[in-house]
């Protein structure tokens, strides 16, 4: 391991319990996603990778499909046992760990709920949700009181993708997250956007995953749509008002996560479309084996660099100012 490295900071990693797993094979979700087997999690492994890649901290998460599989009360049971656990394993190794706190959407009130249970008593660095819930989106009017609640308390979200309704048409058999995850994620930032969500609640950081997948080529269609077919935007179940900042400008105040094969095309690509003050590093391990999260940091070392600068250190120093707590890292 090369030390002159600069540290990471891996804002898109993912955690396992056996526990976990079981209830969401229970619930049909055999092959998460249309992918494979469940992947397996361990600590140590988790860490031996930490220490080959020089990643300082993960933030640890549940990944898709969430902790909501249709029933609420199970819901909440099972969001607060993956809390307890993401809690106990930050807490046990406070200087590798992180937390992202999962929300058993829609259940809005049980959301609200879990949300000052993980940060007021798992001290939680945030919280993670899917781009949509059994397809209701994040613009939805039922969720702005979490949203409110959410900007009160200035708390970092972490949204996932997560397969959308009707996957089976369009997925046309392949693995969701290979296409689906990026297109949903754009749904999502637009239901957003189209909701005027992001101009109500302004001090959320919303962090989205994979370069910000469509987002770049998008972002001008987009507010092509707002500013010049502002009608045709207007959603008759969801809309409770039109956007008035263009689009480019507002998707350049979220956070993105260079998670998946950000190079050679996809960070150039966002750089130029937000700028690079908010982007962070994401492993997507352990969805991601050790083997791809190496390609990945490869590619990242082998990439043309910021001026005088690296891509680690300018991730690094994004998370030190998203996560005062990890400031420590960028020193």
């Amino acid at each position: 391991m090369d030390d002159s490295r600069a540290p990471l900071v891996d804002v898109h990693a993912h955690f396992l319990t056996p526990h976990y797993v079981e209830q969401a094979k229970n619930a049909g979700h055999l092959r998460p996603d249309g992918m494979g087997a469940w992947p397996t999690w361990e600590k140590a492994r988790h860490l031996e990778l930490m220490d080959q890649q020089r990643i300082a901290t993960s933030l640890l998460s549940i990944s898709s499909p969430g902790t909501h599989f249709g029933d609420d009360k199970a819901a909440r049971t099972l969001t607060r046992h993956v809390n307890e656990a993401g809690a106990d394993l930050k807490r046990d190794n406070p200087d590798r760990f992180g937390h992202f706190a999962s929300l058993p959407l829609p259940d809005t009130d049980a959301a609200l709920d879990e949300l000052a249970y993980a940060m007021d008593e798992l001290g939680s660095d945030g919280v993670t949700i899917e781009t949509n819930a059994h397809g209701t989106y994040l613009g939805d009017p039922r969720y702005r009181p979490l949203l409110a609640e959410l900007d009160r308390r200035r708390t970092p979200v972490f949204v996932h993708p997560t397969s959308p309704p009707n996957y089976e048409t369009v997925s046309l058999g392949r693995p969701r997250p290979m296409l689906e995850f990026i297109f949903d994620a754009t749904r999502t930032v637009s239901d957003l956007v189209f909701n005027d969500r992001l101009q109500q609640y302004p001090d959320i950081p919303w962090v989205f995953t994979h370069g910000g997948g469509t987002l770049p080529l998008l972002a001008q269609r987009m507010e092509l749509f707002r500013s010049v077919f502002a009608s045709s935007t207007t959603s008759t179940t969801t809309s409770d008002t039109s956007p008035s900042v263009p689009v480019p400008e507002q998707i350049s105040r979220l956070w993105f996560d260079i998670a998946g094969t950000p190079f050679p095309h996809q960070v150039p690509a966002l750089a130029a479309s937000c700028g690079t003050q908010r982007l962070l590093y994401g492993s997507d391990y352990c969805f991601t084996p050790a083997s791809g999260v190496t390609e990945q940091v490869d590619s990242i070392e082998a990439a043309p660099q910021p001026d005088a600068d690296t891509w680690r250190a300018l991730t690094t120093r994004n998370a030190g100012r998203l996560f005062p707590r990890l400031l420590r890292i960028t020193s």
